[in-house]
């Protein structure tokens, strides 16, 4: 009769304890743990009960415990989703909640989840290239120069020679 008087009680404690039909954690995105590449646009925590419409407070730190969640929070039966900002860090970031559900005691926690920023390889922009200014010691072009019009005039005269030459003829 001891027996089944503390068998009788022990299951009488599980179901009357707050403890036993709590609100508990069924998921998360991102998961606990989670290592990402690319920036979550927000954190969606599901629980097991649905949840109220107000009370309740879902807050994403970076690394160095800045907030980063936009203060959005959309409560949508048993699922709470929280925007967030750009993030501009890798590192470890902690998602802290408080959930409430009708008559239960309040859902606690927290959660983190790694942002690894892919790396990028930064093309480097080409420079333009400075063309060399004269030096201002540039005889050997001047007489090159000098040299093609002094043809140029002795053909120019030859021509017109020619020229005066094959008309005075006819």
């Amino acid at each position: 009769m001891k027996k089944v008087l503390s068998t009788v009680l022990a299951v009488l404690a599980l179901l009357i304890s707050p403890a036993a039909n709590a609100n508990t954690l069924v998921s998360s995105t991102p998961t606990a743990g989670q290592s990402l590449e690319a920036a979550p646009s927000a954190v969606t925590i599901t629980a097991e009960l649905p949840l109220m419409d107000t009370g309740n407070d879902v807050v994403v730190t970076d690394p160095s415990g800045i907030r980063v969640d936009d203060g959005t929070l959309t409560i949508v039966g048993s699922e709470a989703v929280v925007g967030l900002k750009n993030f501009v860090r890798s590192g470890i970031y902690t998602v802290t909640y408080t959930l409430l559900a009708e008559n239960d005691v309040p859902l606690t926690g927290s959660f983190t989840f790694n942002f690894a920023e892919p790396t990028v390889v930064a093309t480097v922009a080409p420079e333009p290239t400075q063309t060399p200014t004269p030096s201002g010691n540039n005889a050997g072009t001047t007489i090159f120069v000098l040299g093609l019009l002094l043809a140029a005039l002795v053909v120019t005269v030859a021509l017109a020679r020619y020229a005066r030459k094959l008309y005075s003829e006819r």
